[in-house]
C-alpha cells in the first residue's frame, strides 16, 4: 500500500513547476493562486485535491471545488478521477450556481423559502 501511495504522490507532483509543486503541497492555511489563462491553475487545484485526499490530509467529503462554468467543472472531474486511483465519488466539483442551487433546495424550508 505504501508503494501505491508514494507512485500516486509521484505522479501528483509530475511535470510541475517548483512554484506549482509548493502550491499543491502546500502546508496548513489559506493559499491565494493569483494567474493569468493558460498558466496551470487548473492542473494546480486538480492536484492539490488529489494530494490533500492521497495524504489523508482531506477526505473526499471534505473537499469543495467549485467553478464558474459545467465544462471547467467537468474537466476538473474528469482530471481528480485521473490521479485518484480509487475514486472520490464524495467529493463536491461543480458549479457555483450548481452548488448554491443544492444548498438552497436542501434548506429552504428551514430558512423560510418554502
Amino acid at each position: 500500500m505504501e508503494t501505491a501511495v508514494l507512485a500516486s504522490e509521484e505522479r501528483v507532483l509530475e511535470g510541475l513547476s517548483g512554484r506549482q509543486r509548493d502550491a499543491v503541497l502546500h502546508g496548513d492555511g489559506p493559499l491565494l493562486i493569483i494567474a493569468g489563462a493558460g498558466t496551470g491553475k487548473t492542473t494546480v487545484l486538480t492536484r492539490r485535491i488529489a494530494h490533500l485526499i492521497s495524504s489523508k490530509r482531506a477526505r473526499p467529503e471534505e473537499v469543495l471545488a467549485l467553478t464558474f462554468t459545467e465544462k471547467a467543472a467537468v474537466e476538473m472531474a474528469e482530471r481528480v478521477d485521473q490521479l485518484i486511483p480509487y475514486g472520490y465519488a464524495e467529493t463536491c466539483i461543480g458549479t457555483f450556481h450548481a452548488f448554491g442551487d443544492r444548498i438552497l433546495r436542501e434548506s429552504a424550508l428551514e430558512v423560510g423559502l418554502g
